[in-house]
């Protein structure tokens, strides 16, 4: 999953990509590189970050997702979003995966929305708190329990709703309302999500827990990157939502292409 961000905010490519133009040149850029899902998303979650009104997000990103359906009708576009209505329109653009950090507990007609779209799936991610607080001394006595314990009550309540598992993909949310601790515990137990019988996707890239093992810019953490997509490969991630997709498309290929030898 590659990302592109239309906002002028977000803590690594904010203000980069604010036009149709340029948004839709990185996003096939990132096809080209090797994404097999452009993740569209037209509001700032990082921490400490304030929400945009509907209308604003809605402005940014339904050009690009009617634009990059038009130009490429087999690509899946994810829309990163937790408002209903934006969720909406944005399906009614082409969009075939809504990725809700929220998990759709921030608006409560986002069950609705995905429940109506029986060809839309939906990421479910956990966050403790709000972008504006979570990182405001978030705690846990066990993070990956307790993240575990939320996916299971979210997936029951979709399948109540009529979401089957195979429309949801679960996220456990690095660095949303973690403390650099609670981000490394939840990468090396990834394998443990896997309980949860759904699509599992890690978003790790760039991410701010790095600076605690090499201080670097968010544009500079493609190493520290890499080594938290081996992790994921190391335990059967389905996905892995980065940045820098060329890189880690190399390094996927060259990883699978070593353990292939090996296992021959």
């Amino acid at each position: 999953m590659g990302i592109v961000n239309i906002s002028p905010d977000s803590f690594s490519d904010g203000g980069l990509y604010t036009t149709v133009e340029k948004a839709i040149e990185q996003c096939l850029t990132l096809v080209e590189q090797g994404a097999d899902i452009i993740d569209i998303g037209g509001e700032s979650t990082r921490p400490g970050s304030e929400p945009v009104s509907m209308t604003e997000e809605l402005k940014r990103v339904l050009p690009v997702i009617k634009e990059l359906r038009d130009m490429l009708p087999n690509v899946i576009i994810s829309v990163d979003t937790y408002k209903s209505e934006v969720a909406r329109k944005s399906i009614e653009s082409g969009a075939n995966l809504i990725n809700d950090i929220s998990s759709m507990q921030f608006d409560n007609k986002m069950d609705d929305i995905i429940a109506s779209n029986q060809n839309v799936s939906v990421v479910l991610m956990h966050i403790k708190g709000t972008p504006k607080d979570m990182q405001i001394n978030p705690t846990y006595d066990d993070p990956v329990l307790e993240i575990i314990e939320f996916f299971e009550k979210r997936i029951d309540y979709c399948l109540k709703k009529g979401i089957s598992t195979n429309r949801i993909i679960i996220d456990p949310g690095i660095g949303f309302g973690k403390k650099y601790h609670h981000n490394i515990e939840i990468i090396k137990r990834l394998q443990e999500f896997h309980k949860l019988g759904c699509t599992v996707m890690l978003g790790a890239s760039r991410k701010s827990f790095m600076n605690s093992i090499f201080p670097a810019t968010a544009q500079n953490r493609i190493g520290g990157t890499l080594a938290t997509t081996c992790f994921a490969l190391l335990n059967n991630i389905h996905i892995v939502r980065v940045h820098d997709v060329k890189e880690n498309k190399q390094f996927i290929d060259t990883y699978y292409s070593i353990n292939d030898y090996i296992k021959n």
